[in-house]
This record gives C-alpha cells, structure tokens and sequence, in this order.
C-alpha cells in the first residue's frame, strides 16, 4: 500500500430496506419508525435480518399470526 492511498475501513452505517413481508402484512407498517422497518439489504426479509429489536419482534409477530391464521390487530389486542 501506498502512503497517499489507504485501505477503506468499515463502516458502522447501516444500510437496509424495508422488509417486504412486514410491508406485506402488517397495517400499520407506514407508521413505525424507519429503522424498525428496515432489513439488512443483503439479507431475505427475516426477522433476525431487522436492524432493531422493535423491528424483530413485530416481524415475528407477524410470522405468528401468519402461521396460526389471526390478524395482527386481534395479536395486539390479546396483549392489551
């Protein structure tokens, strides 16, 4: 390596994307904050992909009431 170049270091910024299939399935996806939203670009919409803790449980949230049939408002109303 050269004394004028030198090597990229990493970066702590994170890149991502909206997971899909919380887009897909939760209604109140517009209103959650950016970051919950969001999945690591070169990963599938998992929920261990999500950026947040916010953002992992309301992605498995979704698998559940996905997986047993229920709609995500009744999954928010039996936790009230």
């Amino acid at each position: 390596m050269d004394l004028v170049h030198r090597k990229p270091q990493q970066s702590d910024t994170r890149t991502g994307r909206d997971c899909r299939f919380c887009h897909r399935l939760d209604p109140e996806f517009s209103r959650r904050k950016p970051m919950d939203r969001w999945v690591v670009k070169e990963l599938d919409d998992t929920a261990s992909a999500h950026l947040t803790e916010d953002g992992y449980v309301k992605h498995r949230m979704l698998e559940m009431a996905a997986r047993f049939g229920t709609r995500m408002e009744q999954v928010k109303a039996g936790a009230a």
